[in-house]
């Protein structure tokens, strides 16, 4: 299914993550010994796709105690999206408000590929993680409504306490917060489906933030390119399929 075309679409940031095993040099102490190479071949084939190069505040920590954290971003333009992030261990495609999935599916496509080709003797690397993130939001003023019943009513998700923790206490039950996790085993594709409810900011805004995640670990992780895109259509018709049915009604009128 995936995500259809909305015109006013909620969409804040969609991410693609992808991990590797690193080589244990020593109790809890990994390392990535390709990481810098990989950056100079990555930029070699994909320069002019991705000619805006930034080094990142985490590039000074060691890359012993900074493994799985992205260290380098590579943009189509400055202050642009999308962009490609990398580091020890991971690597990353994320897009904004200009997403649209064929697009998006096709960059996914060619940074694997390119990555594949980039990183020595990557026949032999173990993926370990693959994730697929959106970040949704909406303006919200969380003093004159009830985040709770709007979830109820318009996002079909029921959160209650007790009413007695309210009764003669002099707490008023209409939370100024809000960060709610689900987390949810998936077989299609294997692995674990997470939706999260969260008060953010947006220019200087309140919003309510929601996420739709799709996760595979370790052994559910496929690792050739042909799995990989697999689980990647896989998921995007899973998170898809969920983002759809909690806006049903009133918010995706609103967001067409």
């Amino acid at each position: 299914m995936g995500r259809k075309v909305l015109k006013n679409k909620p969409l804040i940031e969609v991410i693609f993550e992808m991990r590797w095993e690193l080589e244990e040099k020593a109790p809890n102490i990994f390392v990535d010994p390709h990481h810098k190479l990989l950056l100079g071949r990555f930029y070699e084939r994909l320069g002019e796709i991705y000619p805006y190069h930034e080094e990142l505040s985490t590039a000074s920590v060691p890359d012993e105690i900074s493994y799985y954290i992205t260290k380098q971003r590579l943009r189509s333009a400055e202050n642009d999206w999308p962009l490609i992030q990398i580091g020890p261990g991971i690597i990353t495609l994320n897009e904004t408000t200009k997403y649209k999935w064929e697009d998006f599916r096709e960059r996914i496509s060619q940074m694997l590929k390119t990555f594949l080709e980039s990183y020595p003797n990557s026949e032999k690397l173990i993926f370990n993680k693959l994730l697929l993130r959106y970040i949704d939001g909406i303006e919200f003023n969380y003093e004159k409504n009830n985040i709770l019943d709007f979830l109820a009513e318009k996002m079909k998700t029921n959160i209650n306490l007790h009413n007695k923790l309210f009764e003669k206490t002099g707490v008023i039950n209409a939370p100024e917060n809000v960060d709610l996790r689900f987390s949810f085993p998936s077989e299609t594709p294997k692995g674990l489906v997470q939706v999260r409810f969260a008060k953010g900011k947006k220019e200087e805004k309140d919003f309510l933030m929601w996420e739709t995640m799709v996760h595979s670990f370790d052994d559910d992780v496929r690792s050739s390119k042909e799995e990989i895109m697999k689980w990647v259509d896989e998921s995007h018709d899973l998170s898809g399929d969920w983002f759809f049915k909690i806006i049903e009604g009133e918010l995706e009128e609103r967001f067409k």
